[in-house]
């Protein structure tokens, strides 16, 4: 297999450009743009079936490839024949280099973080009560393992290589992601080291594309980091757009208020030609703000997260069906829905389960939600496709976050 059986192509584009529809092409299948790729972290969407994966209109999973060097072990995914054979999913495939997990186990914070009023003047940032699993040099990082506290290597040969013994059909390279909590200084100083990892990765996926003889191609995306600093940002979009990448993987710490903006910077940067991928969000707003600004795929654990602590999500909000509304509650959790669990189960039925700590809740709330995320991103597609994306945007937002804002205080007054 070469390149050839990876390619992307641009449909309709919003007007002022920006976002756009397009069609990713890949040896397992097409994935129409924009589309949100559900995570199974280890080679599973926990509580759900692959085959339910498939049935709720999922076009493509991610797994994580720090998760699954630890445990089974990439190259006995590599025996079972690649990571869609390993866990009977036919369709595209991806796996996240780890970066990620470097932060989030290294420092104990996860990725969105408020800078609050905080001074930072050291870039030894550890989160309060934890111990400091990761550490980063200009090689690569040594970390413990989260299962049993021995200590590997990445680098991004390392990562490359990994990636390769999943056999996925999108990877990302090896980058390191900095806190909001960094200092200008060391986000410079990440910046650089990404970038020179980021050429590494290149080398190392060729050299790996070229040993592996008879395995389909497996496209590899930079990921642009930078925190929330326009210049570096763009930076990275520069550095990284120059190269011989498939496709971009756009990373980082930031803040929500400020996503779409991120996203266009980086967009206006980067080559029209090739797919972006916007990693770890699932919110409505964030989708609608970060496909206007040019992003095409999207991935987060956000919705099968919630599902097992009973919230749901809903056209007229978020909720919790474990509450004592819903206990007598004999309507499916919203009858415009097609997903299998609204065709067959109340509120009530859910309700009870989740009382129960049946572990049936999880699965029926998991497909649920799932179906809600596919479904509303597809739904944006079709409205670009229609000329309708800004009315649709104007609808579903409105809807969704009615209550959220009627709840809030109004502005001035008296405290």
């Amino acid at each position: 297999m070469t390149a050839r059986d990876f390619a992307f192509s641009v449909g309709t584009t919003l007007p002022g450009g920006g976002g756009r529809t397009g069609v990713i092409s890949t040896p397992h299948g097409r994935i129409r743009t924009p589309a949100f790729i559900a995570v199974g972290t280890k080679a599973t969407v926990k509580a759900v079936l692959p085959e339910s994966m498939a049935d709720l209109g999922a076009q493509a999973v991610l797994a994580n490839a720090y998760h699954l060097y630890l445990q089974p072990g990439a190259d006995i995914v590599d025996a079972a024949g690649g990571l869609g054979r390993f866990m009977n999913w036919p369709g595209p495939t991806f796996t996240d280099s780890g970066g990620f997990q470097v932060m989030s186990l290294g420092v104990g914070f996860k990725k969105v973080l408020a800078m609050d009023a905080i001074s930072v003047t050291s870039d030894e940032v550890i989160a309060e009560g934890k111990e400091r699993m990761a550490t980063v040099d200009d090689d690569g990082v040594w970390f413990k393992s989260h299962l049993t506290g021995d200590l590997h290597r990445f680098t991004p040969e390392v990562s490359m290589r990994v990636q390769h013994q999943l056999g996925a059909d999108i990877i990302f390279a090896f980058d390191e992601l900095t806190t909001l909590m960094n200092t200008r200084a060391y986000q410079e100083e990440s910046l650089e080291r990404t970038r020179r990892w980021a050429e590494r990765c290149i080398a190392e996926h060729v050299k790996l594309t070229a040993e592996r003889v008879g395995k389909p191609y497996q496209a590899l995306f930079g990921v642009l980091q930078g925190a929330q600093y326009e210049d570096l940002r763009r930076k990275a979009a520069r550095d990284l757009g120059a190269m011989d990448f498939d496709g971009f993987g756009i990373g980082g710490a930031l803040e929500k208020e400020n996503l779409g903006t991120i996203v266009g910077w980086v967009c206006e940067e980067l080559p029209e030609d090739k797919p972006r991928h916007l990693l770890g969000i699932s919110e409505p707003d964030d989708f609608f703000n970060a496909i206007a600004a040019g992003a095409d795929t999207f991935d987060c654990v956000q919705p099968s997260r919630v599902a097992r602590n009973a919230a749901i999500y809903h056209p007229d909000g978020r909720f919790n069906i474990n509450t004592a509304a819903n206990r007598r509650n004999f309507d499916p959790i919203d009858p415009d829905c097609d997903c299998y669990t609204c065709r067959n189960y109340s509120r009530a039925y859910l309700h009870h389960l989740f009382k129960a700590k049946e572990m049936l809740s999880s699965t029926l709330a998991t497909i649920h939600n799932e179906r809600f995320t596919v479904r509303l991103v597809d739904s944006i597609r079709d409205a670009i496709e229609a000329g309708d994306f800004d009315a649709y945007r104007t609808e579903f937002l409105g809807r969704f976050y009615a209550k959220q804002r009627a709840a809030q205080p109004a502005a001035g007054g008296e405290d």
